[in-house]
């Protein structure tokens, strides 16, 4: 019993700490994507093009932005559970 919620016990602090790690990781990387995706597009300046009213460049650079976000957390998602089935193994 006492192995059992000890396992529980470091399942619970790697998730904490996983999370906490990802959490930061996510808001770090989503704000360094939109200055990588600058960089990629040197002679386009995205933000004036939106305040101009440019639907196009405002739709394709928010899909850009949003999917590599969400494939940033997908990875951190996936990291996050190999430590809590590594706790509970």
């Amino acid at each position: 019993m006492t192995e059992t919620m000890m396992n529980i016990g470091w399942a619970v602090i790697f998730s904490l700490i996983g999370g906490t790690a990802g959490s930061f990781l996510l808001i770090w990387f989503s704000s360094r994507i939109p200055r990588i995706f600058d960089k990629i597009t040197p002679n386009m300046d995205e933000g004036k093009e939106i305040i101009r009213g440019n639907r196009t460049v405002a739709d394709y650079f928010g899909r850009i932005v949003s999917a590599a976000i969400l494939g940033v957390s997908v990875i951190i998602a996936a990291a996050v559970l190999g430590g809590l089935i590594a706790a509970l193994h």
